[in-house]
């Protein structure tokens, strides 16, 4: 089974991705980001642009993930943020075409609650004080997709729909892994641990473009 997390930028699939992949033994986080910037750091800057208009990112998020589902026994997780109808077909369509049990949700939330979390964001504030410009043009870049994600997102061709406005990662993941007929570990984190985590997770997806 493949767990594709759709959303907006800074909406939470990333959090939900780790969280569903801790308490489900046997499941892994298989990241499309890291085929697309490594096709960015094989480019001049000046060549770099949204790397899913790559026709080399788009077939290469398939084979991976047809690997990944071949050669792995349990659940294979997926945080990405696609938007467009013909490059959704290319890949979640794509691999269900290939026979893969994939389950879509997006996870959303009112516009003001999405911002609202970006500006939260601990990783983002802390980012932006130690790597500067990097991490504000991340911030920026999520802002400025924000509306097209959403209007996108809400189209019953992007089912399965997780309103998360009043849902912690937690309970995400828990409402995930349900529909998903998946049962997850016992969460056991305390308040401490939990934001531990999440810092950590956080420090480990900033991007330096």
């Amino acid at each position: 089974m493949l767990i594709w997390l759709n959303g907006p930028f800074g909406g939470g699939k990333t959090q939900t991705a780790y969280e569903l992949a801790r308490r489900l033994p046997g499941s892994v986080v298989s990241d499309p980001e890291e085929i697309g910037y490594g096709l960015h750091r094989a480019l001049p800057r000046a060549a770099r642009g949204d790397f899913q208009d790559l026709a080399a990112w788009r077939a290469g998020v398939v084979e991976t993930l047809d690997r990944a589902l071949t050669v792995n026994d349990g659940p294979v997780i997926v945080p990405m943020t696609v938007v467009r109808d013909d490059y959704f077909a290319e890949t979640v369509g794509r691999l269900r075409e290939l026979g893969h049990d994939v389950r879509h949700f997006a996870l959303l939330a009112d516009r003001e609650v999405v911002l609202r979390r970006l500006r939260e964001r601990v990783v983002g504030h802390a980012a932006a004080v130690v790597l500067g410009r990097a991490a504000l043009r991340q911030e920026s870049f999520a802002v400025g997709k924000l509306d097209e994600c959403l209007t996108a997102l809400q189209r019953p061709e992007y089912a399965e729909h997780v309103h998360t406005d009043h849902l912690d990662i937690v309970r995400v993941a828990d409402a995930v892994a349900r529909s998903c007929g998946l049962t997850l570990t016992p969460n056991t984190d305390g308040r401490v641990r939990r934001r531990l985590r999440r810092l950590d997770v956080g420090l480990r997806h900033v991007r330096l473009r």
